[in-house]
């Protein structure tokens, strides 16, 4: 009775346009007056809010929000653009790649795929269609290039879904992530390589020493936030949290003292916002740990595992199974809010399959991400379709091959574990 009244309740909410967080709330707090009264019903659910965003390892969340919006409007993208045009550019389809590369940067530099879909896309979606590139084409690739920056660190999603899981270590999952990030990039790419040879795209001029040298000094300034944050948590200079504060002066050192992109005056304007993008996420993560807390309450996720390891005892028929469930729930839920309610159900089907939690984190993200990029509810494909003035309808045919491409990767990324765990491994950063 309280699963059903639960789940009714947060699927009609959503159909009403209802916002994602109020959907969850309202709904743990429907369930819960069903089973109890109500004062102990509002007092746990305001204790388990309260508990949900009592952890230190979120306070980096706010500062990484902040990097990323001063890295955002401090002049980036051009900047890494032209670094991608000196490395690939040369190549027929060149700009296609230069796409690819740019959006995985600039996605992990800012932590954020629509900032990285509107950034880049606003001066690669006019570029290609300059060079007979279709439009929606130029659309597609952007939305799903952005969000391989979330699997390359600094990256908020990582950082829930440590929380989430109750303890993988913030440093493993940076660490982790880089080489699934980098394999989605190629896999797109390929695609792209693909494109470029049936269609006979032009390639782009060969760059001069000098100017590969100026287009190079004038992104590495940009490249080293990632290395500055992975460098010194690897080199235990500093925690996860800490490296947002790091995060945070580097990138206001650079867009307001050497690109000068960022006046003084924006600053309170770009507080602000930070300020409102941390809000939404800390309430969803206090409902989504209120919600969570209810499921294992009422033994669903050990329901759910009998339940998967019922249907059938191969580990990767069930795995695929959760892939699924998760490239479905990515369609229709934003990445926060699914990482938190879902991580405490399937993780432990997971752990049964001898599946580690920093690999499952990983494959959950990735999963995920491609959500970003579905309709009906996906956010960075409506950007992208708005930068190109396109529509969601036009967009689907070139989106295939590029939801393909990423589903591979998926698969290998789900399978193959050294794709997850070799580099924590290396540095000693997971057993």
């Amino acid at each position: 009775m309280v699963e059903l009244a639960l789940v009714l309740t947060f699927v009609v909410l959503l159909t009403l346009g209802v916002p994602v967080a109020f959907c969850i709330g309202l709904a743990t707090m429907l369930a819960m007056l069903v089973s109890i009264d109500p004062g102990p019903a509002l007092t746990t659910i305001a204790q388990r809010m309260a508990g949900g965003i009592n952890s230190f390892a979120l306070l980096a969340i706010p500062l990484f929000i902040l990097s990323g919006l001063l890295m955002g409007q401090g002049g980036i993208a051009r900047r890494l653009i032209d670094f991608a045009k000196c490395l690939v550019g040369m190549v027929p389809g060149g700009l296609a790649f230069v796409n690819v590369i740019s959006c995985t940067l600039f996605g992990a530099i800012s932590g954020s795929a629509v900032a990285a879909t509107s950034a880049v896309g606003g001066f690669m979606v006019p570029a290609m269609n300059e060079e007979k590139y279709e439009r929606e084409f130029s659309a597609a690739l952007t939305a799903t290039s952005a969000t391989t920056g979330l699997l390359i660190p600094p990256s908020n999603i990582l950082i829930v879904y440590a929380v989430a899981s109750g303890g993988v270590s913030i440093a493993a999952l940076f660490v982790g992530g880089y080489l699934p990030g980098v394999l989605v990039a190629l896999c797109l790419m390929g695609v792209c390589a693909i494109y470029a040879k049936r269609r006979n795209m032009p390639a782009g001029g060969v760059v001069s020493g000098r100017e590969f040298l100026g287009h190079t000094l004038a992104a590495a300034p940009s490249l080293f936030l990632i290395v500055l944050v992975i460098g010194g948590i690897i080199g235990g200079i500093f925690t996860a949290t800490e490296a947002g504060a790091i995060a945070v002066l580097y990138a206001l050192g650079l867009s307001v003292l050497i690109y000068r992109e960022v006046a003084v005056r924006e600053l309170p304007g770009i507080l602000l916002k930070a300020t409102e993008t941390t809000a939404i996420v800390m309430l969803l993560v206090g409902t989504s740990m209120a919600m969570s807390w209810l499921l294992a309450f009422q033994n669903v996720p050990v329901l759910v595992a009998e339940t998967l390891l019922a249907f059938s005892d191969n580990p990767l028929m069930i795995l695929l199974m959760i892939n699924l469930v998760l490239l479905l729930v990515g369609s229709f839920m934003d990445m926060t809010p699914a990482v938190l309610i879902f991580t405490p159900i399937f993780l432990p089907v997971a752990v049964q399959l001898d599946m580690s939690p920093l690999h499952f984190g990983i494959m959950m993200v990735l999963n995920l991400s491609i959500g970003l990029c579905t309709p009906p509810v996906g956010s960075v494909l409506f950007v992208s379709c708005a930068i190109a003035r396109t529509s969601i309808a036009k967009i689907i045919r070139p989106l295939m091959p590029m939801y393909a491409a990423m589903f591979v990767a998926l698969l290998l990324v789900t399978y193959v574990p050294f794709f997850s765990e070799a580099l924590p491994r290396f540095f000693g950063l997971y057993e």
